[in-house]
């Protein structure tokens, strides 16, 4: 009796020290997120089945690219959380590109596409590289269709996928197939359980983190759904960033677009370096302190920066393999162009 005694009561004190040692969180500034839901619509874009297929083909197929060497998943690999590992991407013919490539992941929840904005969403934004001369290099958009058209499977799938269009094959249409795919393209995880009420998704090292992450304004950019993509913000908004690339001011051409960037989504950024616009940021510590030096005034401690890190590795989602499995595509009709190996030929 006494030993059951002896043990009631040690395991009642580590009860009662670990209820003690649980991390609280301000759940009222947990209002500055939301938990993932379902694939954001497009009104002009309703998602199908046949198109959501067709785009996911499309993603996938190098003869988007003048020489058969590129495609979407090759500057946003899904198989490495929707990004390339690089500092800046490569295109046809070992090109480089000026930035680095994002995640296509939870891209479509984003205010806007590329990091000056320029696309207003997914679908435009999937048709920009295409022609491209750095990136996929087709010299137009009707060489694009020249050889979409000749690829029989190709032209019965867009008829599948918009069936009440008159000529369903077109430049605009192949971006909406490929949007309908990326918007589906969602990596919900633990922080979106935590959101939705269950306080042991996190550990108590990482709502230490998550803390310091809203008590240093980290959140002022990075809220939403998304944990950024929301807004543009200045590089360098209290401190001078030394960069060349004048961000969205290369797109609008309004000088108080000067250096604004569109703020980077945190979702499954530990899997996504290296970082900023130019990749010129190795380590997330590294960013994490850097971020705070520079936008927000404030220098962080080798250990608060290891808190916050902490905490942005519960941002880290599930893909759904299944989903973005490689489909088989359509083989070469008889009159489908070959590739062009060499610039210029």
């Amino acid at each position: 009796m006494k030993i059951f005694t002896t043990t009631f009561t040690v395991l009642l004190f580590a009860l009662q020290f670990q209820l003690r040692s649980e991390v609280e969180v301000n759940k009222a500034m947990l209002a500055l997120f939301a938990p993932l839901g379902e694939a954001p619509e497009n009104p002009e874009n309703p998602m199908t089945e046949a198109k959501i297929e067709l785009g996911r083909m499309l993603y996938y197929d190098t003869r988007l690219s003048m020489d058969r060497s590129v495609s979407c998943n090759t500057c946003h690999d899904l198989a490495s959380f929707g990004d390339d590992g690089r500092n800046v991407s490569q295109g046809i013919h070992g090109q480089e590109g000026g930035r680095s490539a994002p995640t296509v992941f939870n891209a479509a929840l984003h205010i806007a596409q590329f990091w000056d904005g320029r696309a207003k969403d997914v679908e435009e934004q999937a048709v920009g590289p295409v022609t491209n001369p750095i990136e996929m290099g087709m010299p137009d958009p009707d060489y694009v269709l020249k050889v979409l058209n000749s690829i029989p499977g190709y032209v019965e799938l867009f008829a599948e996928a918009f069936p009440e269009e008159e000529e369903p094959l077109t430049f605009v249409n192949m971006g909406k197939a490929i949007g309908a795919f990326e918007r589906n393209l969602l990596t919900p995880g633990r922080f979106d359980d935590y959101l939705n009420g269950d306080d042991s998704a996190l550990t108590d090292p990482e709502k230490e983190g998550l803390n310091l992450f809203l008590t240093s304004g980290c959140a002022t950019c990075h809220n939403g759904a998304a944990v950024g993509g929301q807004m543009f913000q200045k590089l360098g908004l209290v401190k001078e960033w030394p960069t060349e690339d004048k961000g969205r001011y290369e797109a609008t051409n309004v000088e108080t677009d000067m250096y604004f960037f569109k703020v980077p989504s945190l979702r499954n950024i530990t899997e996504t370096g290296p970082y900023l616009h130019d990749g010129s940021i190795e380590t997330l510590e590294e960013m994490v302190s850097k971020m705070a030096e520079y936008q927000l005034g404030r220098i962080l401690s080798d250990e608060e920066t290891s808190k916050i890190v902490t905490f942005l590795g519960a941002l880290t989602g599930e893909v759904d393999e299944e989903y973005i499995k490689i489909p088989e595509l359509p083989e070469d009709g008889p009159n489908t162009p070959k590739p062009k190996t060499v610039a210029g030929q």
